[in-house]
């Protein structure tokens, strides 16, 4: 009996339960006295949403996270991000694989689901390429990171530098800028600053666009013919996401009375920044009370959009928007199949797009009517905040630290929901129907 359960433990399943023990585990170290500064512990329910949070690289926070937690607490929640961003069965089969052990079937098996990759075949080597390319680029990040803040915070700003590279890189948006009397600043004391900036926005580029994308860069370089269907996609799509809301931020919300004390040069790159952070980041260089609604509703928007399958970001997959933009235009143009660079994809990829947007913009909406209803807040306000959680963001309106506690579980739940991927967790939950033993007869439906 104890084999035959084992054996139902699917990908979908291990991932699963994966993330919510660590989850578990990232809470009960929060409660310890020695997390906060005060020394009392926190309270379960918010060590709860913090490890959620940092566990699915979100980023929404109930405590300034520099003012509240200690350096103890500091480094469970930026270990917590770590493990989230590379995800639970990468970073196991890491340790079992620093430690010697050979790597069986079943954990090739399950590194596939995690990292979306496209075959079993070459896993280990493509996890180590993973490690070292991941541990390149946050080290990077942190040196640069830590020519600026050395200079302005000494020995301190070593630790800033580490934490702040590894938080860009998972894209969770976890920041140590707090102050006492000026919590919850994120970097908005940097919004003028092009080394902060450039290092924060390309490492959490890097993060999102995925591990797969980054082996067809690595074997095929500036080769851009040669690289596969979903690496072609990532970057366009990822490309547009960033450069369209940049330039309309530029052009209309940076030239509203609000912000004419930015300079030129700092209204370029808080146009700039302000689009890449949507990408599941979560950080902020301008204070987003003071955005106006249309900006607000187009970053609402992008933060449902997440980064490319197999990467540090959660949210629906850029993919998938690419799907349904090929979908579109296949109907404009009256064509049977969707075709994109040369390239025709399979129907049931259109199916399961279609699922996942569903799923996503389904929970997005419930949970900001819900979170609206109960705690009285304005309806947009709300799915900002929904929008930042399903798509683990963790940008925030100030709505967030102010929420009741059915309000923070729903929110617990979309995060959780939006970093283990909507199909996978659709799979682990719902038993597989299997084949249907004879086709139903087909009968049309007018759309449009």
């Amino acid at each position: 009996m104890f084999f035959r359960k084992k054996q139902q433990l699917t990908p979908a399943r291990i991932i699963l339960i994966g993330f919510a023990l660590l989850i578990l585990a990232g809470a009960l170290l929060l409660t310890m006295p020695i997390s906060t500064r005060d020394g009392q512990g926190a309270s379960f329910f918010d060590a709860l949403f913090t490890a959620t949070s940092a566990t699915c690289v979100t980023g929404l926070v109930v405590q300034d996270t520099a003012q509240y937690w200690s350096g103890f607490g500091q480094a469970v929640i930026i270990v917590l991000i770590q493990i989230g961003g590379m995800g639970v069965v990468t970073v196991a089969v890491a340790i079992s694989m620093l430690a010697g052990r050979r790597i069986g079937l079943k954990e090739r098996w399950v590194m596939q689901e995690s990292i979306s990759a496209p075959q079993v075949g070459g896993i280990v080597r493509r996890t180590r390429f993973i490690l070292a390319a991941m541990l390149l680029l946050e080290g990077a990040g942190a040196l640069l990171l830590a020519s600026r803040f050395c200079p302005e915070m000494g020995l301190r700003g070593i630790w800033y530098a580490v934490f702040h590279a590894i938080s860009s890189f998972c894209n969770a948006g976890f920041d140590l800028m707090g102050a006492a009397g000026t919590p919850f600043v994120s970097l908005t004391g940097y919004v003028g600053d092009p080394l902060v900036n450039l290092t924060v926005m390309g490492l959490i580029i890097l993060g999102g666009i995925g591990f797969l994308t980054w082996g067809d860069v690595r074997q095929h370089r500036w080769h851009l013919r040669a690289y596969c269907l979903q690496s072609k996609l990532v970057l366009v799509t990822t490309a547009a996401l960033i450069l369209v809301p940049a330039l309309f931020f530029f052009c209309y919300e940076f030239q509203l009375p609000q912000w004419d004390g930015l300079t030129l040069g700092e209204k370029i790159l808080g146009s700039l920044f302000q689009a890449v952070t949507p990408r599941t980041a979560g950080y902020n260089t301008v204070d987003l009370t003071q955005l106006s609604g249309p900006t607000r509703m187009i970053i609402t928007l992008l933060m449902l959009v997440g980064g490319a399958p197999g990467s540090t970001a959660g949210g629906f997959k850029v993919t998938t928007l690419a799907v349904f933009l090929l979908a579109a235009r296949a109907v404009f143009r009256r064509q049977e199949d969707l075709q994109s660079f040369g390239r025709r994809l399979p129907t049931d990829t259109l199916r399961s797009a279609a699922a996942i947007l569903m799923a996503y913009v389904g929970l997005f909406l419930l949970g900001g009517l819900a979170i609206s209803c109960v705690e009285g807040v304005a309806l947009d306000a709300a799915l900002f905040e929904t929008a930042s959680a399903i798509g683990t963001v963790g940008l925030t309106l100030g709505v967030t630290p102010e929420l009741g506690g059915v309000s923070r579980l729903i929110l617990i739940f979309l995060m959780y929901f939006g970093r283990v991927g909507g199909l996978t967790l659709i799979y682990a939950v719902l038993p597989d129907s299997g084949a249907a033993p004879a086709q139903l007869p087909q009968e049309r439906v007018t759309v449009g």
